[in-house]
């Protein structure tokens, strides 16, 4: 029997967000998360998967598994620092460190402990960090396991950024001042204006942090945000995630070669959680091979993109200021976009409703998100549905 405060709690709390439009409903998938997934029998045009180039059910990547799982069995067996750390996961930490241009590489088991590991292994109740007020929730805890003063800074806003690290600076009061950002903004699709973070780091020798969960893969040929904009090699951290458009699972930070060793024996995650699996490296090392060989998938990625955006925008919809293949449809009222996204899927449509605390209360989204593997076929008849269901509800005329 649960404690009767705690049933008061949860009872009342969970009542609370269903009334306010704000409990997710867990949607559990009957096929592989591809173009098309099948929940609850139906099949539905997924367009809720962060799979930009369509990885997670290529073949390649499944084969490269198939075999590693035959070799090395389906667990590493122990922490990275004991004996958990074969040699597949150093030849995909040799191939992420070629793809980001750095040094060195480091491989953990999702992107949100890339976060807890990195910021809290070099920032400390001494220093400070400068990140912006719309970075993922994982940069947000990672920032606060640190214990560094957290100073936030207006969105993409670089006066801002420019007068909070002069005042940090200059104060006397931290020894070493950090900037985080997100490459690509989640939920926005807008991207970080790094060039100019940059040159403000140098001019107040802040250190440098790029979270490019949704620029790696997507930016720059592949190898993201950072080289999008050429900034390789004046980036102190590239932070980036194996199970968006690399199409698996986990995470790593690129860097310097004494950034990395001083993770490998710092970084909480990395010694105290059991190491990616054997297949899970292997099928991650063939993604970044086959990323570094074509930008054929990238290119029917923006194509797709470009086509479903700028189809939503005809209909009258409210895409925001996305540069990237993130496409919100930005509703408003969570009660409203939670019964909108609810009637897309029930003419075949499956847009995820994002409403508080995942973004600002009040700006409540179906987030699109196009990908390579998407026939134009699929996104037309994605838009098909798109204005019935907006018309049927006053959202668009």
């Amino acid at each position: 029997m649960t404690s009767k405060v705690l049933d008061h709690f949860l009872q009342e709390n969970l009542g609370s967000l269903k009334e306010k439009g704000l409990y997710n409903e867990i949607d559990p998938l009957q096929s592989a998360n591809g173009p098309i997934i099948k929940v609850g029998g139906k099949e539905l045009i997924n367009l809720s998967s962060n799979n930009y180039l369509g990885l997670a059910t290529d073949e390649r990547l499944k084969q490269a598994a198939k075999a590693t799982i035959d070799e090395y069995g389906v667990g590493a067996g122990a922490v990275r620092t004991i004996n958990g750390t074969l040699d597949v996961h150093i030849k995909l930490e040799e191939k992420l460190a070629e793809f980001k241009h750095t040094e060195a590489a480091i491989a953990y088991q999702s992107g949100f402990n890339c976060n807890m590991a990195a910021i809290s292994a070099v920032m400390d109740k001494n220093d400070a960090i400068l990140s912006d007020e719309l970075n993922h929730a994982s940069i947000i805890d990672g920032c606060r396991l640190s214990r560094a003063k957290v100073i936030r800074y207006n969105h993409s806003d670089m006066e801002d950024l420019r007068a909070k690290a002069k005042e940090a600076t200059e104060s006397g009061l931290y020894n070493k001042v950090m900037v985080i950002t997100d490459g690509v903004f989640s939920m926005d699709g807008d991207i970080a204006k790094l060039p100019e973070i940059v040159k403000i780091a140098q001019e107040f020798d802040l250190l440098t942090y790029v979270d490019d969960a949704h620029g790696s893969g997507v930016l720059g040929k592949g190898a993201g945000t950072v080289k999008h904009f050429g900034l390789s090699d004046q980036v102190d951290f590239q932070i980036g995630t194996l199970s968006k458009a690399i199409g698996v699972v986990g995470g790593y930070v690129a860097g310097s070669k004494d950034l990395i060793d001083w993770l490998k024996v710092r970084s909480r995650p990395f010694l105290f959680s059991t190491s990616l699996t054997p297949g899970d490296a292997a099928a991650c090392t063939k993604a970044i091979e086959i990323l570094s060989e074509s930008t054929e998938l990238q290119e029917r990625l923006w194509e797709n993109a470009g086509y479903l955006k700028a189809g939503l925008k005809k209909l009258g919809y409210n895409t925001g200021d996305s540069e990237t293949p993130i496409t919100p449809v930005i509703i408003g009222d969570e009660v409203k976009t939670q019964a909108f996204s609810k009637r897309l899927n029930e003419e075949g449509v499956y847009a995820k409703s994002i409403v508080f605390p995942t973004v600002p209360s009040g700006t409540g989204r179906v987030r699109n998100m196009p990908t390579a593997a998407h026939t134009r076929e699929m996104l037309d008849e994605a838009l098909t549905v798109y204005e019935k269901v907006g018309k049927e509800m006053g959202i668009i005329s």
